[in-house]
């Protein structure tokens, strides 16, 4: 468990107070964080719906990202272009589905660990939860990912 630091310069605006993980630096401000389960409970079955529909949008298109054969008898030359175009296109997105899915991997190892999950990489502050319902995968607060 990180401590949380001040190197962060705005983590969560209220009023002056920031949230960390012992709580509101304002004494009479009572907002408790959430727990490993809450955050577990809130988040898991999300990440693994999300990483089987990659699995899955990833097996479909294998066929795409092959190579173009370069047999000029059965396929004109702007034809390959277009094919060698869209092959292009099919790997990239395929970079970018893998990239993803190994941000949904270890998000789920942060959250099965439990004491990562939902803190700043960077400032040890809390990221929120309207900001990992956009994106639970996310490790940084709005201020330090700017």
């Amino acid at each position: 468990m990180r401590a949380p630091s001040a190197s962060c310069p705005d983590p969560l605006p209220h009023a002056g107070r920031v949230l960390h993980r012992g709580g509101f630096s304002d004494p009479f401000i009572t907002m408790s964080e959430p727990t490993p389960e809450t955050l577990r409970s809130r988040y898991r079955a999300r990440l693994l719906t999300e990483a089987e529909t990659l699995r899955a949008a990833s097996g479909q298109t294998g066929a795409d990202r092959k190579p173009v054969a370069l047999d000029q008898q059965s396929v004109g030359r702007l034809s390959r272009m277009d094919a060698m175009q869209q092959q292009a296109m099919a790997a990239a997105q395929e970079a970018r589905r893998a990239a993803r899915l190994r941000a949904i991997t270890a998000a789920l190892a942060r959250l099965e660990d439990g004491d990562e999950f939902g803190w700043c990489e960077d400032c040890g502050e809390f990221i929120g939860l309207k900001r990992l319902d956009l994106d639970p995968v996310l490790t940084r607060c709005v201020a330090c990912a700017r």
